[in-house]
């Protein structure tokens, strides 16, 4: 008897500690360490309002922006060789979902100047359209980048390009 407590005690602990593990939330970043890393990188970004808010529309905001993102945006941007500016980060106004904007796991950069489409139309693999009509893009290391009008919404999954 002493044994099978004894090893429903471990098996539970075990669990606990997986699922702990598993379960456990992305490394994030407060709107000024982010910003920091992208100013660092030659990254840039752009509000329509001209604020960093989080909770305000119109606002860029990397307030809570997984640290993945960022290092992912950074090596993005390293890899093309484009000039890369953010219009949308984790601010409030974005579509909902585990890996949303607000969650910290997407970016919208612009097309301006048509750098990042000629990139990435030319090396990552086209992945599709999504229901909105986007089309969509996969990058090797598994990220994928949709074509939304004037900005592509990038979701990171990890910190490459």
């Amino acid at each position: 008897m002493k044994k099978i407590r004894c090893a429903l005690a471990v098996a539970a602990m075990s669990t606990v500690l997986l699922s702990g593990v598993a379960d456990a939330a992305p490394a994030k970043y407060r709107h000024s360490e982010a910003a920091a890393q992208f100013r660092k990188a030659g990254i840039s970004w752009v509000s329509s309002k001209g604020c960093s808010d989080w909770n305000k529309r119109g606002c860029t905001s990397f307030t809570n922006i997984n640290k993945t993102t960022v290092a992912g945006v950074i090596a993005f941007k390293k890899l093309s060789k484009c000039p890369v500016v953010i219009t949308a980060g984790t601010e409030v106004g974005h579509a909902s979902g585990k890996y949303s904007h607000r969650n910290g796991y997407k970016v919208d950069m612009s097309t301006k100047g048509g750098c990042l489409d000629r990139y990435i139309t030319r090396h990552f693999k086209k992945a599709g359209t999504r229901s909105d009509g986007a089309k969509l893009y996969k990058s090797p290391s598994g990220n994928v980048y949709a074509r939304e009008g004037n900005h592509w919404d990038v979701t990171y999954y990890n910190g490459r390009a």
